[in-house]
């Protein structure tokens, strides 16, 4: 009979959650410890933490010189790119000088950091400045100082490769959970649709909304986890690359399409949007829809969303 086997573990700086439904144990097992293997290979690609990764390399040699990396991280910063020009560069994996640099959301953090501070590194966030060649396979960041990180993308990217990893070895139903972030297909054990909680803005514990799915995959970025309190006043952990400053106005964004590696790159650039143009931006893409929670807790959704 088949059942559903559960880990869950700390990965690429985050809680991860792997289902599988199998009818043995053993074999269950051996799928799970095949996919956390798999998103320990692509942290080890894409992390900023390890000296020698590709990501560290290509920032290393910002504005000296092109650094040739393998095929998978160029077309991962290739279809970033892709992201940026579709969103009018509200996503953006350039941000990395304003990211830790200027922005701490722990509690050590006090103070905002000056304006003539965040001038200075955001003149450095421009996805235009990120060259490839791809006869070469190299990637160049143009100005000295540059910095790319993949926060935005690399938690859907790893969910989505998790996923496929276990369809390859056979595993037709699952759930891949990368901290929120997730990838489900099949069914559950009793052959319904997977049943997901919608993040509450509020009590994050207790979602606001279930959704029955399959063969989707659901990304939500909000400012109920990560965020600091500095003279009474909230600040989002989600930094506009544009402003080099935190957002306000949008609790919570929730992506739902077919592919986890996109909706994670989309839910970060819609809530910097904002309400109207966010879910514009999302009306005009196939197969892609939004829920969106504003600081008031009002609901919003593309055009294809019903709430009962």
């Amino acid at each position: 009979m088949k059942k559903e086997y559960r880990r869950g573990l700390k990965l690429m700086g985050n809680h991860f959650e792997l289902t599988v439904v199998d009818d043995n144990e053993l074999k269950a097992n051996a799928h799970i410890d095949a996919a956390i293997a798999e998103i320990q290979r692509i942290e080890r690609l894409l992390t900023t933490f390890n000296e020698d990764s590709q990501t560290n390399l290509i920032n290393r040699h910002a504005g000296i010189r092109p650094v040739k990396v393998d095929r998978e991280i160029y077309e991962i910063i290739e279809r970033s790119l892709r992201i940026s020009r579709l969103t009018d560069g509200y996503f953006d994996i350039s941000y990395g000088s304003i990211d830790k640099g200027l922005w701490n959301f722990d509690r050590s953090m006090l103070c905002l950091p000056d304006a003539e501070t965040v001038e200075r590194n955001l003149n450095l966030v421009n996805y235009n400045n990120i060259v490839l060649d791809d006869e070469a396979g190299t990637v160049f960041l143009t100005k000295q100082g540059m910095r790319i990180g993949f926060g935005g993308i690399g938690k859907g990217y790893a969910a989505e490769m998790g996923k496929r990893l276990l369809q390859q070895r056979g595993v037709d139903s699952g759930v891949v959970n990368a901290s929120g972030d997730l990838t489900v297909w099949g069914n559950q054990a009793n052959g319904k649709p997977w049943t997901i909680g919608i993040a509450n803005p509020e009590r994050a514990v207790l979602p606001f909304s279930y959704m029955n799915i399959t063969d989707t995959a659901i990304a939500t970025s909000g400012n109920y986890e990560k965020f600091v309190m500095i003279d009474g006043k909230k600040y989002s952990h989600t930094i506009n690359p544009k402003t080099g400053m935190p957002i306000s106005g949008i609790k919570s964004v929730t992506i739902i399409c077919p592919n986890a590696e996109i909706a994670d790159a989309l839910a970060t650039p819609v809530s910097i949007m904002g309400v109207q143009n966010g879910i514009e931006l999302i009306n005009q893409i196939q197969q892609v829809e939004c829920i969106i929670i504003d600081d008031e807790n009002h609901i919003y959704s593309s055009h294809k969303i019903n709430f009962k």
